[in-house]
């Protein structure tokens, strides 16, 4: 059998849900702030992935003024073989101050995985995490994570089930409490049903999604249980085998958790695929952090592992351990190559739509701020609130998905306003992003190129580090090292690069060095390279960029 490298999806890819529908593959994962809503990736092998569409992309939702890390939660992906309906469940997380955590979960369905997907179909307020399955018998059945907030209770609450109406909303019956969790973890989230040789197995997420996280899983003869928890009372698959009881516990980062020998951190919130030939395996969530430290840039990302049922019946890996893995054994059907520079992009303007992996943080892309046929061959971003807004940020980003990059556009720009600033940069949220950018200079007599930064919302200007620019034109570069970016521009292509003052710190672009609570991960959503133009003065100023590109270094993926 021939092995293969995780993560499968690299960079922000949290959440995983994976389907198999014929020979086709379809994993669905979170997408937070950022718009479109819902990436859903295909593979033909389980090994190459490749992004595909959006599933909420038609302004389904209003993701303006969310705070980090709410938004589009834990998609739920699911195939009908009755109609031959795709479902997508889905939460939108709206406010978690007070730990209150408001929710609405919604469901819809496409006869292809394209779309167009119906009308979002209300389904509960509960909590969050809904997860669809359609029984054998016709019926359809919801399970998800009761939120509980009453205090001397165990957080996070009960995993419940009821029977659903998908045709019009809303459950049938009464809800149906049936874990708090199936080991001494706690924080039971994520449910998802699966019917194997006569029992009912529930796939949960435990351990909060930092570094005690795990997959664990139960079963039952009846769909509202009573469930049994795996015997051995550990998760299945964790980066963490070490034993923890922490019930009752809020979802805390555990960094005292942190498996010291293992590449791979976090491993948890898994969801199961049988292949044609009868091969099981797990998709999972999972984050590799910086070398020596608990930061983790990229997110959380999309690993696999090979299962395989005891014979009495119980899930497991197939190596028989719970220790998840950097390496997964393919399918037998599956020779490879993996393609390890399917991450790289090579992007230009030409066509009537920006390339598909571009996201935007909060507000929608839209062609009265961005488009690419008001200068045909040039992508143009009219300028609109500064970076640090969560209403109207011009910004079209993609996911990082290596800790070794470089990154480079090209951009004319002429501003006239010292609030107008075009460039490339990287981006966490609105707090917490850093700028290579073409400006006025502080007399407004010329334009120059200086950097711009967030940090836990403060604002720091490098006005000190500065370099004039002579046609309102540059080439535009990053260089980001494990932590470390260092910013570079030319005014022509056969120039050399010049570096614009020190290699600076930005490892707190990640989600540990964000705006967290002691104790606390300050997000779970990843780091964005993007482009992007401010006009915080008549909004009239537009940036021109005529190209776009990421190319990954130390292409492993085993880079820590």
């Amino acid at each position: 059998m021939t092995s293969f490298n995780n993560p499968i999806i690299p960079g922000m890819a949290p959440d995983p849900s994976i389907i198999r529908v014929d020979h086709d593959y379809y994993i669905a994962t979170s997408t937070f702030h950022w718009n479109p809503g819902v990436q859903i990736f295909h593979s033909r092998d389980l090994v190459n992935w490749s992004l595909i569409t959006y599933a909420l992309q038609h302004d389904e939702v209003n993701l303006r003024g969310t705070n980090t890390p709410a938004g589009i939660w834990a998609p739920h992906l699911s195939y009908d073989h009755q109609t031959h309906k795709y479902w997508l469940a889905y939460s939108h997380m709206q406010n978690m101050a007070g730990r209150e955590f408001n929710a609405d979960s919604y469901a819809m369905s496409a006869d292809s995985i394209y779309g167009p997907w119906s009308a979002p179909v209300y389904l509960t307020s509960i909590g969050f995490d809904p997860a669809l399955f359609h029984n054998a018998n016709g019926k359809h059945y919801v399970s998800i994570l009761e939120w509980e907030t009453r205090t001397g209770y165990q957080a996070p609450g009960h995993i419940v089930i009821a029977e659903v109406d998908l045709a019009n909303g809303g459950i049938i019956g009464d809800w149906h409490r049936v874990t708090t969790g199936f080991t001494t973890r706690g924080c039971a989230e994520a449910p998802q049903l699966y019917h194997h040789d006569g029992y009912y197995y529930l796939l949960i997420a435990a351990g909060g999604t930092g570094y005690a996280h795990g997959v664990e899983i139960g079963r039952a003869k009846q769909i509202f249980g009573p469930y049994e928890p795996n015997p051995t009372g550990e998760p299945i698959i964790t980066s963490a085998p070490q034993h923890l009881f922490s019930l009752g516990d809020p979802d805390a980062g555990h960094f005292e958790m942190v498996n010291p020998h293992s590449q791979m951190q976090k491993a948890g919130h898994g969801s199961l695929v049988q292949t044609p030939d009868d091969e099981w395996y797990v998709a999972h969530l999972m984050s590799r952090p910086l070398k020596g430290t608990t930061l983790n840039p990229l997110g959380r990302e999309t690993s696999l592992q090979k299962m395989t049922w005891t014979a009495d019946g119980w899930l497991q890996m197939a190596d028989g351990s719970n220790l998840a893995k950097s390496t997964f054994e393919g399918p037998r059907a599956t020779s490879g190559p993996q393609d390890l520079t399917a991450d790289d992009l090579d992007v230009t303007f030409n066509t009537a739509t920006p390339d598909q992996h571009f996201m935007t943080p909060y507000q929608s892309q839209t062609t009265d701020w961005v488009n690419t046929t008001e200068r045909p061959g040039y992508l143009r971003i009219h300028g609109r609130n500064s970076f640090f807004s969560q209403v109207n940020p011009a910004i079209m980003a993609t996911r990082a998905t290596s800790l070794n990059y470089t990154v480079q556009t090209t951009v004319d720009f002429a501003p006239v306003h010292y609030s107008q600033t075009a460039g490339l940069g990287l981006y966490y949220d609105s707090n917490n992003w850093i700028y290579l950018c073409l400006c006025p200079s502080a007399d407004g007599t010329r334009t120059i190129l200086k950097v711009l930064q967030a940090k836990l919302g403060d604002r720091i200007d490098h006005r000190f580090d500065l370099a004039p620019v002579p046609a309102s034109h540059a080439d535009l570069k990053i260089d980001y090292a494990d932590g470390q970016a260092t910013f570079a521009y030319r005014f022509a292509a056969n120039d050399e690069w010049q570096v614009l003052g020190p290699t600076r710190d930005v490892s707190y672009l990640s989600d540990e060095g964000v705006n967290g609570e002691p104790g606390e991960i300050g997000g779970f959503t990843g780091l964005f390279n993007f482009i992007g133009s401010v006009d915080a003065y008549q909004h009239a100023s537009a940036a021109d960029f005529s190209h776009y590109q990421v190319h990954n270094h130390h292409l492993t993926r085993k880079e820590n």
